[in-house]
């Protein structure tokens, strides 16, 4: 399926959109305020050491401490090639790392929410077509390339342009499928260079110190995102396009005739539609095109879906709708996951289907859409219950987190008090601090809506309580408080 890629520029961000057949099917966006530091590698300082998780507190300069698991920590290792010989297990934490020690780290796993960074000790710095493993002599294929016979062959070749005196190892990326040894030679040369020079500075460097940073969204974009499905890279910035053409021409030469700047009066996500897209996919409901449609729901704990038939009405009976409107939410649900990039623990509630056959097709279905993400998951199939488990692994913030921030009004539920409900706490705080001064008067600053239920509806319940404490209740309403805030001033 052919693939093309949008790069938008402005001062304050960029932002990428993969497509196909026309349709948003990922988006990528990063913040000069707020940069990803997946890949950075860092002079750290142990700041504290938790036996009972295996994990330690990492400080390398950010806002939060970082996090180091003990699965994390890269350890020489006594059998041969560096693998782990028989009977040989992981050392305990306390027995690796002291508390103020420096120690070289790289970033796998950005801040999210309110976790730190999750780093490793075992450092890979990522060229055009290798991928470089100073700590490992190890020769790997990327999974994506899958003949038996050119895995083979590309390992071979590898062997053979690696320096004899080299201690470090390479994976080969899919990018060097086609490459020649010239080109697999000059990555060889360029990473040895590099990680050089991370070293060198390592050596000087006082932690928290940053040793290499990596590359922005748009470089990544020619290293990491194009595959031979992608057609052209449309680019709208004149300034940016020449620097990735001249960054294209050194490090992915053939990624250059895809690159093409674009001119065009209207905006380049407007022309595509991905405006609309984004704001879709902020939305709490996804609506299908048969009538039916998704409701989206993401906690911290897991990410729900539930499948709905709306004003769907099937051409021959029931089950043929239920059937039909969840063939195609498997679809939408696999493109929804990319589009807003959803992790960690995700449940799907399919609607109920009789048959067998029809829940194999179902799954069936999901699994072919599924197919086209990158991203590492895990499918479990349909539960006792009739839900659909699945895990999506999260390697960055989601859209609605990168774009929105928690409702100051709500705090996250999704709902407000009712202005009764807050006109009745009024009340019983009004109770309460009567028992415990004695003021002259007390004076309720509260949104209109709540002032007006006093004025009209509970003006009997005010004035019941005003006569019980003894004391006059003046009110006064404030425009700018939210519904469910409120003040109460004694006079």
């Amino acid at each position: 399926m052919s693939e093309e890629i949008l790069i938008n520029f402005t001062p304050q961000e960029t932002r990428v959109a993969v497509m196909q057949q026309g349709v948003a099917q990922e988006l990528h966006i990063e913040r000069t305020a707020s940069l990803g530091i997946v890949g950075n590698i860092y002079q750290g300082k142990v700041v504290r050491i938790l036996p009972g998780m295996q994990s330690a507190f990492i400080d390398v300069g950010l806002e939060r401490t970082a996090f180091l698991h003990v699965a994390d920590i890269w350890q020489p290792r006594n059998g041969e090639k560096g693998e782990r010989t028989e009977g040989e297990t992981q050392r305990p934490i306390e027995r690796i790392l002291a508390e103020g020690q420096s120690l070289m780290v790289q970033v796998i796993k950005d801040p999210i929410g309110t976790k730190g960074a999750r780093l490793s000790t075992q450092i890979s710095v990522a060229g055009r077509m290798l991928v470089y493993l100073p700590q490992e002599k190890h020769i790997g294929i990327s999974q994506r390339i899958e003949d038996e016979q050119e895995r083979e062959q590309l390992r071979e070749r590898l062997a053979r342009l690696v320096p004899e005196e080299e201690t470090g190892g390479f994976i080969v990326r899919t990018m060097a499928e086609n490459a020649s040894d010239e080109e697999l030679a000059n990555d060889i040369a360029f990473l040895r260079k590099l990680w050089s020079d991370i070293r060198a500075r390592s050596r000087t460097a006082a932690p928290p110190a940053l040793l290499f940073q990596e590359l922005s969204l748009a470089q990544r974009v020619l290293r990491d995102f194009v595959n031979p499905e992608t057609t052209s890279i449309i680019i709208d910035s004149r300034e940016n396009f020449q620097k990735l053409n001249a960054f294209a021409e050194v490090y992915t030469p053939k990624v250059t005739s895809l690159l093409v700047h674009y001119t065009g009066e209207r905006t380049l996500f407007d022309l595509h539609g991905v405006e609309d897209e984004i704001q879709k996919a902020l939305a709490r409901r996804v609506d299908l095109k048969s009538g039916g449609y998704l409701i989206i729901d993401q906690t911290e704990a897991m990410t729900t879906v539930d499948v709905n038939t709306g004003g769907f009405v099937g051409v021959r009976n029931f089950d043929d709708t239920i059937f039909k409107t969840n063939l195609e939410a498997a679809v939408t649900i696999a493109r929804q996951l990319r589009l807003r990039n959803l992790g960690g623990i995700i449940i799907i509630d399919f609607i109920d289907m009789e048959t067998e056959e029809h829940r194999r097709a179902v799954l069936d279905e999901f699994n072919r859409a599924l197919a086209r993400d990158h991203t590492k998951m895990t499918v479990n199939g349909f539960t006792a219950l009739g839900l659909v488990e699945m895990t999506r692994k999260r390697t960055r913030e989601s859209l609605a987190h990168v774009l929105c921030e928690t409702c100051p009004t709500c705090q996250g539920r999704g709902e407000v008090k009712t202005a009764r409900t807050v006109s009745y706490e009024i009340l019983r705080e009004l109770l309460r601090e009567a028992r415990q001064f004695n003021a002259r008067e007390y004076r309720v600053l509260a949104h209109p809506s709540v002032i007006d239920l006093y004025l009209d509806e509970e003006s009997q319940s005010l004035a019941m309580l005003s006569d019980f404490i003894g004391k006059p209740i003046s009110l006064q309403a404030v425009t700018s408080y939210t519904q469910e805030q409120y003040d109460i001033v004694l006079m």
